[in-house]
């Protein structure tokens, strides 16, 4: 190049092609959605104008559909074509208490299984289902499509499938980082009870969570053992009762990563374990620093009282204790529960009795979530825990959020008391066995007690009442329960003005749960206005006429409103034993059981 080039200008570039408009608002709206993370940001996002609605749906990560029936699997897959991960619920809470007739979904999961077979959410990596009937074929149809990208999976509270489909997973979901299958009811095995530990593929695996709690026959420990061994990730990790003491200190030994722990049985097997004694136990906890690595225990289906003591050396780095499988005393759970300071979730049995809930009140003051269980969950059983345990609580406990109460009384006094010590309470769930239990000490309803709940906590967002309650309990909801989105009501209230009042006044309501109360067709329709906002009202044992049910559905033509005879074998067209309505973007379901009418 001569001296005279170089003082020539460089030639000029033709100008390059400036991307539509449209194009780049859409590029710049991805990049910032991206930054939202709340659900109801995103939807809230999604509804300014068609390109923020296009951005959205191309950068949601996470998609959860909480009523199975609300939208199908093909418009979930239109609208969020690069969902990475799936959460579905299926069967509304009230089904825990077999409230549902057998067969209501029966093949509620079928399309999901077979969208995700035509390649429907080709970049999914996490799928969560919850109270839905799953079959050995959904299992294996999914294992055999799911992308190659697959990670997680997880089945709560699920039923229908048995071992064969956890082979399915388990041998073709070869990426799988967490298999967890929580309080599931698996179907009786058909055939052969197949050994779907030893189908995990035999290099070493990435799985981090393991759990099966739940799943009934006993597996091959062996197989188990050398899972366990080649999995060096594997943090969380729950056995069935299955698994005695002595292979649980075995199978420890190999995951030195453990932060969640499931135990099993928690007793020797059977005849005694060679060289076990509670040195041996003890030293398990203790070792490979467990005591800094170890945050949550569960577990203990069959507690050997004597080794319970070993775990005192973990606790002071727990932060969450599920004894609710195993009927721990008062004497017992003060031998470890000191040590429970940094406690955040506790589930126990009423066995501890109000002596071992002022015990946990003393100790576990940063305690956010507790669970106290029946043992005996019968109207007339032996009253183990009562308003005494729950003022303890109240008192020593002032970072509680979340309180579910199983017990035989309860009084006004007690409630208002939990009301003023822990008011950012946003769960508070309280189930006084006995029907139309009033105040045990002053005879009064419960009304002031819930009253005082819902004006005092203001963050309150789910609400399960019980006992004797009059309209004026309900007025109480209505006029402060202005975050409440779960509501449970049973056995409660006067007339349809208890009811007028929720509907009118809780404006956030999502969930209303209502069994055996006197509400009809007239506290029915003052909700008119708001039920296209909900996502389901469910009503059994009440007042409501097949003429008012129509009346609903013909002024809300995008609700479903099923109408389910609880006794299908005496179906009465006439009667509304259950009423179901929830919103659904697709219409009504085609996979309708004869004793379901859809008005």
């Amino acid at each position: 190049m001569s001296e005279e080039d170089e003082d020539q200008p460089p030639p000029k570039r033709p100008p390059s092609a400036s991307p539509p408009a449209d194009q780049v608002l859409d590029n710049v709206l991805e990049t910032v959605l991206q930054f939202l993370d709340a659900p109801r940001d995103r939807s809230a996002a999604s509804l300014v104008c068609r390109s923020w609605h296009r951005a959205e749906s191309a950068t949601r990560d996470s998609v959860a559909v909480r009523n199975l029936l609300a939208a199908s699997a093909s418009r979930t897959a239109r609208r969020f074509p690069n969902a990475r991960s799936l959460l579905l619920k299926g069967r509304p809470r009230f089904a825990d208490f077999n409230l549902l007739p057998h067969g209501w979904d029966a093949s509620a999961f079928r399309p999901w299984a077979a969208a995700v077979a035509a390649g429907a959410f080709p970049a999914l990596t996490s799928l969560y289902l919850k109270r839905i009937p799953v079959t050995d074929a959904d299992l294996d149809l999914l294992s055999r499509s799911l992308p190659a990208s697959f990670r997680d999976l997880s089945l709560h509270l699920c039923d229908g499938f048995s071992s064969h489909g956890l082979a399915s997973i388990a041998s073709h979901c070869r990426a799988l980082r967490v298999l967890d299958v929580v309080e599931c009811d698996m179907a009786d095995e058909q055939e052969e009870v197949v050994d779907w530990v030893a189908a995990f593929p035999p290099e070493h695996t990435g799985l981090e969570s393991l759990s099966f709690e739940c799943y009934e026959p006993p597996v091959a420990f062996a197989a188990l053992e050398a899972l366990v061994a080649r999995s060096p990730r594997l943090s969380r990790l729950g056995v069935n009762q299955h698994v005695s003491l002595g292979q649980l200190r075995r199978l420890m030994a190999h995951a030195p990563r453990l932060s969640h722990l499931g135990t099993g049985s928690f007793r020797p097997a059977e005849g005694g374990e060679d060289g076990l004694g509670f040195g041996e136990v003890l030293a398990a906890f203790a070792s490979a620093a467990r005591a800094r690595t170890l945050v949550s225990l569960s577990g203990f289906r069959e507690l050997a009282q004597e080794y319970l003591p070993t775990i005192a050396v973990v606790c002071s780095n727990l932060k969450s204790l599920d004894l609710s499988y195993t009927p721990v005393t008062p004497n017992q759970i003060v031998m470890f529960i000191g040590q429970c300071y940094n406690l955040e979730t506790l589930w126990v049995l009423d066995s501890v009795r109000d002596e071992g809930l002022e015990n946990v009140a003393i100790s576990c003051k940063k305690l956010k979530c507790l669970r106290v269980l029946p043992l005996d969950a019968l109207e007339d059983a032996e009253e183990l825990v009562s308003e005494v345990g729950l003022t303890a609580i109240s008192q020593g406990c002032p970072e509680l959020r979340s309180i579910l109460y199983f017990c035989q009384k309860m009084t006004n006094a007690a409630v208002i008391a939990m009301s003023r010590n822990c008011p950012e309470l946003k769960v508070f769930r309280l189930c006084i066995m006995g029907r139309h239990q009033p105040d045990h000490v002053t005879r009064e309803p419960m009304d002031e007690g819930f009253g005082a709940i819902v004006q005092n906590c203001s963050k309150l967002t789910r609400l399960s009442t019980s006992g004797h309650l009059t309209d004026r309990a309900f007025e109480y909801i209505g006029r402060y329960g202005k975050s409440l989105r779960t509501l449970s009501v049973a056995f409660a209230g006067n007339s349809d003005v208890a009811l007028q009042y929720i509907l009118q006044g809780c404006s956030k309501l999502e969930k209303l749960e209502i069994r055996d109360c006197p509400f009809g067709d007239a506290g029915l329709l003052s909700g008119m206005h708001h039920f296209y906002n909900m996502r389901f009202v469910w009503m059994s044992g009440c007042n409501l006429t097949l003429q008012g049910c129509k009346e609903v559905a013909r002024g809300l033509p995008q609700m479903v409103v099923e109408l389910i005879n609880g006794q299908p074998e005496n179906e009465r067209p006439e009667g509304v034993d259950i009423l179901y309505m929830y919103r659904s973007l697709d219409g009504p379901r085609e996979d309708v059981p004869p004793f379901v009418k859809i008005l």
